[in-house]
């Protein structure tokens, strides 16, 4: 009872902001525990030789796991393909976005039939999807990989089995999956324009091609570095199709950074190697993303004219 007398005695904004604090607590201790928690113990074992085989020896090593990675020729090509496997899916799947996104901006009944069934691969989970793709693709009795194979037009090994079309082959598989995201996302912007600035541009007799470069695409840019986060993130860290389709193989044409972490900590239970893995995708993914702010907001400044 003293407890809320007290609080009564407060000025109305200081209880405004402690009833939001203590709506928020239950969130933040969950951030806390969750994200950031895991993260810092991460950190915390990338500075030691630590392996669950010997989990009594712990010797302090520094950098020393970042140093050896980066002399590790399969870390380099683990990064290099997480790399390549991110920008060309990301980049494809923003174009096909973007133009599925423009012929679904208006409100019909076909379109809104057409974006209900391009939400389909979205609600199918990433394992699911590699394990229909292997399927489909597999030499010997894939509905698409063996006639392919018949016809001489893969590797007699298939797709996801010949070193020079696997990657490609699940940056294909993965465009499928998340193109509908980008579209929906992107789309939901386009929706968001207003209308009174495209009804002026079109008065002044600008063309389909001028409305969209000088109008639409400026007043895009806010969904368009959501979209390209929200994917980029999500590719650079994929693993799901990954590990179900070729688990980093063949050869290691299809390793990527999350697979090699995985390979590292649960295969040869090198804790303190795959947390300088874990780190150093959290060191990239911060870089994309204050690359993609940086690049937006230039853009922003030469579409207004600042």
């Amino acid at each position: 009872m003293s407890t809320l007398r007290l609080a009564s005695r407060l000025p109305f904004e200081t209880r405004r902001k402690l009833f939001l604090l203590t709506l928020g607590a239950p969130a933040l201790v969950y951030v806390l525990a969750i994200g950031v928690g895991p993260v810092a113990q991460g950190v915390w074992y990338s500075l030691f030789d630590y392996s669950l085989i010997h989990p009594a020896r712990r010797h302090f090593v520094g950098l020393g796991n970042y140093a050896a990675l980066f002399a590790d020729a399969s870390f380099r090509n683990a990064l290099l393909n997480t790399i390549v496997f991110s920008g060309a899916a990301v980049a494809l799947e923003f174009a096909t976005g973007l133009g599925l996104a423009l012929l679904l901006w208006r409100d019909s009944r076909f379109n809104q039939i057409c974006l209900a069934l391009l939400l389909v691969p979205v609600t199918v989970t990433p394992i699911a999807v590699g394990l229909i793709f292997k399927g489909l693709l597999e030499p010997d009795f894939g509905m698409i990989g063996y006639w392919l194979a018949h016809w001489g037009w893969s590797d007699p090994r298939g797709l996801l089995g010949a070193t020079h079309t696997s990657l490609a082959t699940l940056v294909l598989i993965d465009i499928w999956e998340w193109t509908p995201l980008m579209a929906l996302i992107l789309l939901a912007g386009l929706k968001a324009l207003p209308v009174d600035v495209l009804e002026a541009a079109t008065a002044d007799g600008s063309t389909l091609l001028q409305r969209f470069w000088m109008v639409i695409l400026p007043l895009l840019l806010p969904a368009i570095f959501l979209a390209l986060v929200l994917r980029t993130m999500d590719a650079f860290r994929v693993f799901d199709s990954i590990y179900v389709t070729t688990g980093g193989g063949p050869a290691g044409a299809t390793d990527t950074l999350m697979m090699l972490a995985v390979k590292r900590g649960l295969q040869f239970f090198d804790i303190g190697a795959a947390s300088a893995i874990g780190n150093t995708m959290i060191l990239c993914l911060a870089l994309i993303a204050s690359l993609f702010v940086l690049l937006i907001r230039r853009a922003d400044r030469l579409a207004n004219g600042r």
